[in-house]
C-alpha cells in the first residue's frame, strides 16, 4: 500500500488489523466459512465484540428496540447524524467480509476522524456538531429465520412486528423466543421513526459481491443502486411411498416436479438476462428408500428491472404448475419477501464520487449490484449511499470470499474522506456536490486520505 495512505490513516491502520484479527475466529467453521446466525452464541460473541469496541473508544453504546447496536460519537439528540456500519451475521458457510468489513471499517474511519486532527485541517469537526454513529444491523442475511434485513426492515416499518415475531427457524423456534432467550424483549419490536429522524445520511461500506470493480484499477467504487429481488417458497405435494415397490408410472413424486422447476428457473433467467437460484430445499419424509411426500424449495430471483423479475418468476411458477399437473403433484407458491429496485440518493451518491475523485484524481467506478443490503432498506427513509471494496475473484457467500488488506485500508480511507465531509457540513449541511459540502467547499474531501495512485 502507498506509504502516504498508511501515514494518513495513522494508528487506524493497525487498529483495523487488530479488530479484524479479533473478529476473524468468531463463528468460524472447519470449512473456513462462518455460521454467525442471529441470536445464537456466535452472534452474541459478535455483539459483545461490537460493545467492547464502542466502550474502548468512549462512545455512547445503545441497543435499539429491534436489537440493532449503535455506537455514537457525539450527542444523538443533535440531529442530522451521519451513520455508517453494516452487519455481523453470515449466511450458512459464508465468508469473512460480507458485512463485518463495513462495521470494522466504520470504527476504523471513526478513529481516523477522532485521533488524527491533522486529517481534518480547518474543519472544526468535533463530537456534538453533527454526531457520527457506527451501527450493526441484526439478521441482515436472513440465514436463521428466512427473512433478510430484519433489523433494518423493522426499524423502517417495512416489516411488521407481529410478522417478525412469528418468524421461525429450522427447529421451529420463533424469532420472539430466540430474542427472549438472548435477553431481549421481543415485545418492543417495531418501527423507530424518532431514531430515523435523527439520521441525516447513511453510508455503508461493503465488499463487492461480484467482479465489476475487480475489472477496473480502482480498489473502491460507488454503488448506483440495487436490483429488485425477492424470495419465493415453492411447495410440491405428492404421495409418500416405497422406493422399491412402487412402479414409476404409479408414483406421484414431487421430487420430479421440483427438479424440473430448478432447470426451468435456470433457462427462464438466462433468456431474460436475470438471475434465479434454488439454494435451499427441504424434503419429507427424507428417507433414502422413500418417495417424498413433499418437497419445498426456496427461489431467489433478481433482475435489473422489476418487470423482468416479475415475468421470470411468473414463467418459473407456470413451469412448476405444468410439470406438477403431469406428475400428479399439487404446487403452492408463496412470496416470502420482495425488495423493489433501489436507486441510492443521487445527491449523496454524486457527493461520494466527487469526494473520491478529489482525493485520488481519478473518478471511482459507479456500478449497480444485485445483492441486497441494509442500505437498500434505509434508502426509503434517509439519504443513503454505498462504497464497494474490490473483490478480486467476485466470490461471495463462500469461504473463498476475499479482499486484499491494501484494498480494505483504501476503503477505510475513502470512508473517512466521505464521513469527514458530511460531518463538516453541520446538521443542516447540503449533501449534494454543489452545496457547501461539495468539492472545493468547506465540506470537501479530506485531502490525501484516499490518495491511492491508479
Amino acid at each position: 500500500m502507498p506509504l502516504a495512505v498508511e501515514e494518513r490513516l495513522g494508528g487506524a491502520a493497525d487498529g483495523f488489523r487488530l479488530m479484524w484479527r479479533e473478529l476473524l475466529p468468531v463463528g468460524r467453521l472447519g470449512s473456513g466459512g462462518y455460521a454467525r446466525h442471529a441470536w445464537t452464541a456466535a452472534d452474541a460473541e459478535c455483539r459483545d465484540w461490537f460493545r467492547r469496541q464502542a466502550e474502548a473508544r468512549g462512545l455512547r453504546y445503545e441497543v435499539d428496540r429491534n436489537g440493532n447496536q449503535w455506537a455514537w460519537w457525539g450527542d444523538p439528540a443533535a440531529g442530522g447524524a451521519v451513520l455508517t456500519g453494516s452487519h455481523l451475521d453470515s449466511v450458512p458457510g459464508g465468508g469473512a467480509f460480507d458485512g463485518p468489513l463495513g462495521v470494522v471499517a466504520g470504527f476504523a474511519a471513526l478513529d481516523v476522524l477522532r485521533d488524527r486532527p491533522d486529517v481534518l485541517p480547518d474543519r472544526g469537526v468535533a463530537p456534538g456538531a453533527r454526531p457520527l454513529a457506527v451501527v450493526n444491523f441484526v439478521e441482515e442475511e436472513g440465514a436463521r429465520f428466512g427473512a433478510a434485513c430484519v433489523g433494518s426492515r423493522l426499524t423502517t416499518g417495512a416489516l411488521g412486528p407481529e410478522a417478525a415475531r412469528r418468524l421461525r427457524d429450522a427447529d421451529g423456534l420463533t424469532l420472539a423466543d430466540a430474542m427472549a432467550r438472548a435477553g431481549r424483549d421481543p415485545g418492543l419490536l417495531g418501527p423507530d421513526p424518532e431514531r430515523l429522524a435523527r439520521v441525516g445520511a447513511f453510508v455503508e461500506l461493503h465488499i463487492e459481491q461480484g467482479r465489476r470493480l475487480a475489472l477496473t484499477p480502482s480498489p473502491v467504487g460507488v454503488a448506483s443502486g440495487i436490483w429488485p429481488h425477492g424470495r419465493w417458497r415453492f411447495d410440491f405435494h405428492g404421495e409418500a411411498n416405497h422406493a422399491g415397490t412402487t412402479g414409476l408410472e404409479e408414483r406421484r413424486d414431487p421430487m420430479l416436479s421440483y427438479a424440473n422447476t430448478v432447470l426451468a428457473a435456470r433457462k427462464k433467467a438466462r433468456l431474460a438476462g436475470a438471475l434465479a437460484t434454488f439454494g435451499r430445499v427441504e424434503v419429507e419424509p427424507g428417507g433414502t428408500n422413500a418417495i417424498a411426500s413433499r418437497v419445498s424449495g426456496w427461489l431467489d430471483s433478481r433482475a435489473a428491472e422489476e418487470g423482468t423479475l416479475a415475468e421470470v418468476v411468473t414463467e418459473i411458477e407456470r413451469s412448476a404448475r405444468e410439470r406438477g399437473a403431469r406428475d400428479g403433484v399439487r404446487v403452492e407458491v408463496a412470496r416470502e419477501s420482495y425488495t423493489p429496485v433501489v436507486e441510492f440518493d443521487a445527491a449523496l451518491r454524486d457527493r461520494l464520487v466527487a469526494t473520491l475523485r478529489a482525493a485520488s484524481g481519478v473518478a471511482p467506478p459507479v456500478l449497480p449490484t444485485g445483492a441486497g443490503h441494509d442500505a437498500g432498506v434505509l434508502a426509503a427513509a434517509v439519504p443513503t449511499a454505498m462504497l464497494f471494496v474490490r473483490n478480486p475473484t467476485g466470490v461471495s457467500h463462500s469461504p473463498h470470499e476475499h479482499a486484499e488488506e491494501d484494498d480494505c485500508l483504501a476503503g477505510v480511507a475513502a470512508l473517512a474522506d466521505v464521513l469527514a465531509g458530511l460531518l463538516a457540513d453541520g446538521p443542516g449541511g447540503d449533501a449534494g456536490p454543489g452545496g457547501d459540502g461539495g468539492p472545493g467547499g468547506d465540506g470537501g474531501p479530506v485531502g490525501g486520505v484516499a490518495g491511492v495512485p491508479r
